[in-house]
């Protein structure tokens, strides 16, 4: 196992900054505002040839307010899961109180710490660290996260006493489920309740989640990683620069993941937020999950109501049947895994060509191109150019002209036909002949569908 890295600290003293250094990313949100981070945040660091895990955390204050008492239990949950801790001091601010409070308590726990002082940019080392010497048992290092100064000493002496580990392989193809909504419809509850701890902030109120937080989860022997993410609100209500940027990372979540789980509060309406949502969520192409949350304590006549509201507002989300569930007492959470590993394997599927041409036929007997100037559209021939999620490129005359409708009508019936859920299916249009009949000098099936996949990522990338 790798050796596991606590950051721990006050508010602002640079946690997620040197987070961000140590795995080379932009994962944790950085601003000069104290407790941003209110989860802990997991990400992979190396120093030469030696790999750790490194877990940033909440800041610990003595505030007495509730969401703080609660990001003090993240941050001391981290702390029992290291191997080492490293506390992180203001070293332009010097020792104060909260700082020795703290490392009372990692020595009471009888953890392995290394002290970091940090913002000791322009200053000289042994100066900066030279009031920090008797608040762990070992020497203190000077580092700047920002700068960068110092990281690598500081890695060698936190890693030094540690046995090494072989690097492990990666796993290949763990499903990436992001798990998104509005403000306050219960989607940390919700993350808590499918890990079945405490491993987010969950607090009734708006906006507890700032960041995209990534959880490695195992059930039932398969491997997955879910991302809590901040809640989605209208841009126009949107003015918190650090809002701003949280949405943002729920966008990147969406786009990193295979999976998305869409929450939807049954206390409230299904807003046009929501619609707006789920359609981002299809545009982007990813497979989708819909769990209905505060099922319980709703009476008959308010869940019958909710259930045509999901009909008429979400009409478009007809291949994903909605899962009732409480986060809060975890009824129906168990169902969620099922419809995830549905969809996920759906989306990545491959089909034979053959199967393909004989739903095409079907779907054209049953309902007819429409006419065009005269002429129907011929569709002649489909073949699947992609997967995740399936694309299938349908060959004719005339395919420029294929209505909006008539492409979904088509989406639709291959869906069906193919037993597929939770996936959106992508029809493309080809204006010519059958690419795989004829003469020799012909592109073969899997010339034609490199030289498409070619096109796709150039037209992505240049416009």
């Amino acid at each position: 196992m790798k050796p596991v890295v606590v950051l721990l600290g006050r508010p602002n003293v640079g946690k997620s900054t040197l987070f961000n250094t140590l795995t080379r990313s932009r994962d944790a949100l950085v601003a000069d505002t104290p407790g941003l981070t209110r989860d802990r945040l997991y990400g992979n660091g190396r120093v030469g040839d030696r790999p750790y895990l490194v877990v940033d955390t909440g800041g610990i204050s003595d505030d007495d307010g509730v969401l703080s008492g609660l990001m003090s239990t993240q941050a001391r949950q981290a702390v029992a899961e290291a191997d080492v801790v490293v506390l992180l001091v203001d070293g332009r601010a010097g020792p104060n109180a909260a700082d020795r409070a703290i490392a009372n308590d990692i020595r009471r726990l009888g953890k392995n710490a290394v002290l970091a002082v940090n913002k000791t940019e322009g200053m000289d080392p042994a100066l900066a660290v030279a009031e920090f010497h008797d608040m762990v048992s070992r020497p203190p290092v000077a580092i700047s996260a920002s700068h960068g100064h110092g990281i690598e000493e500081l890695m060698h002496e936190v890693l030094g006493p540690l046995a090494r580990v072989e690097d492990e392989p990666e796993p290949t193809e763990v499903p990436r489920i992001a798990v998104v909504g509005r403000p306050n419809v219960g989607k940390s509850t919700l993350v808590n309740a499918m890990l079945g701890e405490e491993r987010v902030v969950a607090f009734d109120e708006p906006g507890t989640t700032r960041d995209s937080i990534y959880v490695p989860l195992e059930r039932a022997g398969r491997r997955y990683v879910l991302i809590d993410t901040a809640g989605m609100r209208r841009h126009a209500r949107i003015d918190d620069a650090i809002e701003k940027f949280s949405v943002v990372k729920t966008l990147q979540a969406i786009e990193a993941a295979n999976v998305v789980l869409l929450v939807l509060d049954a206390s409230q309406e299904v807003s046009e937020q929501d619609v707006t949502l789920a359609g981002h969520i299809l545009e982007e192409g990813r497979s989708l999950v819909l769990a209905i949350n505060k099922w319980d304590g709703l009476d008959e006549s308010r869940r019958d109501w909710i259930k045509r509201e999901l009909e008429r507002r979400l009409m478009f989300l007809s291949f994903c049947p909605p899962h009732f569930i409480s986060a809060l007492r975890g009824s129906g959470v168990g169902a969620l895994f099922p419809a995830i590993d549905r969809a996920y394997e759906s989306a990545r599927r491959t089909f034979p060509t053959s199967r393909l041409n004989r739903i095409l036929m079907k779907a054209v007997q049953v309902t007819a191109p429409p006419m065009v100037r005269g002429r129907r559209i011929k569709l002649k021939y489909v073949h699947q150019g992609g997967k995740n999620p399936p694309l299938l490129v349908i060959h004719g005359n005339q395919t420029e002209a294929v209505p909006a409708y008539y492409s979904r009508y088509l989406s639709n019936m291959f869906r069906q036909a193919l037993g597929l859920e939770g996936t959106p299916v992508r029809i493309e249009f080809l204006q010519g002949e059958n690419p795989y009949e004829g003469r020799k000098n012909r592109l073969t099936a899997r010339q034609f569908e490199k030289r498409q996949r070619l096109r796709r990522i150039a037209r992505k990338k240049y416009g």
